[in-house]
């Protein structure tokens, strides 16, 4: 019952949320949906529409007063209220419209809960904004992040924000990278999810300041309370003056690739 999750904390109502989306993106999985066309080749799914609407159901219900900002509904309630969810009900949509089972279902409260569900897996990865959790089958687990995988997820879509100074495509290509670590691209944000949980060592994007944004607030918050280091492309702390992200599951892996991307 969502009416149930009223009484919880917040990161039961993330967990919920995000389940619940993930639950409408897995059932559409593969049917024929209509398109929404956002402009400059972006585009939404029935899938998206939906998954954000029952998750909005059950923050509604948990939580009425909260203002929330969706990827696909925009902003509801009070943008500068002191409660505010940020909703990405499918990253990777153009994975998903294609058939391809990588995507995340995000929620998350600025500055505190989050969860990131993997509709194809069953997973539901979430953090009170101290401790970081997994949940299948009804168990929970600690995240434990390791670069014991040398798997480095980067984010090859454009806008190319930092360049000429910075292009993850050179990144790739540099000899130190290949020799310590092996380039993978997923193109969705449940690869920041992998680095809190151990699947993959670091995770690397350019961009503006993405702590704010639907698609990166519930990764960062995972990674950050797993134990992550969590920066911006040019090593300072994440913020409005910051570009892009280097997730690390561990100093070492944060040191090895800053110095290339310095390079």
């Amino acid at each position: 019952m969502i009416n149930s999750y009223a009484s919880v904390g917040d990161a039961e109502v993330a967990t919920a949320a995000a389940g619940a989306g993930a639950d409408v993106v897995r059932a559409l999985y593969g049917r024929r949906l209509t398109r929404v066309d956002k402009g400059g080749g972006d585009f939404a799914t029935e899938a998206d529409v939906e998954a954000e609407k029952t998750i909005l159901g059950v923050l509604r219900a948990a939580r009425p007063d909260d203002a929330v900002l969706g990827e696909e509904g925009g902003q509801q309630g009070a943008a500068d209220g002191a409660r505010q969810w940020l909703v990405d009900p499918l990253c990777g949509t153009l994975n998903y419209a294609v058939g391809t089972m990588l995507v995340a279902v995000n929620v998350a409260l600025r500055g505190g809960a989050a969860a990131v569900a993997d509709p194809f897996s069953g997973e539901v990865l979430f953090t009170d904004g101290e401790k970081a959790w997994v949940r299948h089958d009804g168990a929970d687990a600690p995240l434990v992040p390791t670069s014991a995988t040398r798997l480095v997820d980067v984010n090859l879509d454009p806008p190319f924000t930092s360049a000429p100074d910075f292009r993850a495509v050179d990144l790739l290509a540099q000899p130190t990278f290949v020799e310590r670590f092996r380039p993978r691209v997923v193109s969705t944000t449940l690869a920041l999810a992998w680095v809190a949980a151990g699947k993959r060592a670091a995770y690397v994007t350019d961009g503006g300041d993405l702590s704010g944004g639907v698609h990166f607030a519930a990764g960062i918050a995972l990674c950050q309370a797993a134990g992550c280091v969590v920066t911006g492309i040019d090593g300072g702390p994440l913020g409005q003056a910051a570009r892009g992200l280097v997730v690390a599951a561990d100093d070492e892996t944060h040191r090895l690739l800053m110095s290339m991307i310095r390079t």
